[in-house]
């Protein structure tokens, strides 16, 4: 049966050999707290390029140390750190994936030691740091740190890299009106608020002309909050800055109840594809190989993110080829017991 799960995509002049992505997850597994590549992400992500996914993207990669989510996180912000991060791309290409990277920077949700910083000194909620309002200093060698960390993944040889603007960091924290209460360019209007990811990708953009993704979370689920309408707009000028992709998932910029069911994201990613003209991708409880597949041949994302199924099932790309009849080329090594 042919199917659009596993038909072929090339973005720029990347071609995957299917539409399964795996999605960013953070391992917390940089014991040494220096952001390198430990053997748990060796074994980690080659193993679902094993599976048969077409493209893996690591977890929140720290362009700065005071950007990391967590003191375990990977990190990006040194050359030390590529020759690991090599290592990894290797493997995954070996074993038929192609390699991407999230860039990031946590802002407010750092749970680090020492000061954090934000575009506006008001804490994620009463368990967590007040941060530091972010110097005119702060924001310039913030986006350098993006231009480096491009810079170093290309070095590194990802074929994919993707800015974590979602989730409540950084960059969404200048995005949202309800963390950003700045008076000056980078505050306000919509497009000051847009201003810090504006100069992000143009950092990006001088080191980097692969294929490049936005994750972007398309609902604050706060009436003061941005809403999908918002993120159009935000995703046109992303697509006009060169972005490829917008990686839509939703939330996490203030604590909010969030009403999650299977797809519940998917409407989202519809509304950003339709709205801004721009190639997107779903993600969120998305399970199952006809789910996915709907999802696609309705036209309401080009590509399927899939998250915490994978860490359920490293091989879920066979999963989902068995539901829709399709056939897929195991590894060969495998071959005897993929029936």
């Amino acid at each position: 049966m042919s199917t659009k799960l596993f038909s072929p995509i090339t973005i720029k002049n990347i071609t995957m050999k299917n539409r399964i992505v795996m999605a960013p997850m953070c391992m917390y597994s940089s014991h040494n707290e220096d952001g390198k590549v430990e053997n748990w992400h060796r074994t980690h992500y080659t193993t679902r390029a094993v599976g048969g996914v077409g493209l893996i993207i690591i977890e929140a990669t720290a362009v700065t140390a005071q950007g990391r989510i967590s003191q375990q996180d990977l990190g990006i912000w040194n050359d030390e750190q590529v020759e690991g991060l090599r290592e990894l791309t290797s493997l995954m290409k070996e074993n038929g994936a192609v390699s991407g990277i999230q860039l990031a920077h946590a802002g407010r949700k750092a749970v680090i030691e020492g000061d954090i910083i934000a575009p506006s000194p008001l804490a994620f909620n009463d368990q967590m740091k007040q941060p530091l309002e972010m110097s005119k200093e702060d924001i310039v060698e913030t986006v350098d740190a993006f231009r480096k960390g491009a810079e170093r993944a290309k070095h590194a040889g990802f074929d994919v890299i993707e800015i974590h603007a979602a989730h409540g960091y950084l960059i969404n924290q200048f995005l949202s009106p309800l963390s950003n209460k700045r008076t000056d360019e980078y505050g306000g209007s919509a497009e000051n608020r847009y201003r810090f990811l504006k100069e992000i990708m143009e950092a990006v953009n001088t080191v980097w002309d692969g294929p490049l993704f936005v994750r972007i979370s398309a609902s604050d689920y706060h009436e003061e909050g941005l809403t999908p309408e918002d993120y159009v707009t935000f995703c046109t000028w992303l697509k006009e800055q060169g972005a490829d992709l917008i990686d839509v998932s939703s939330g996490a910029v203030v604590p909010a109840r969030i009403h999650s069911y299977p797809g519940y994201q998917v409407k989202f990613a519809e509304t950003v594809k339709n709205g801004a003209n721009i190639a997107t991708g779903a993600v969120g409880l998305i399970t199952t190989g006809i789910q996915a597949e709907e999802i696609l041949q309705n036209e309401r994302a080009d590509m399927i993110f899939i998250a915490r199924e994978l860490l359920r099932n490293p091989y879920w790309p066979r999963t989902a080829a068995k539901e829709l009849g399709a056939e897929i080329e195991s590894p060969k090594q495998y071959e005897r017991g993929w029936l």
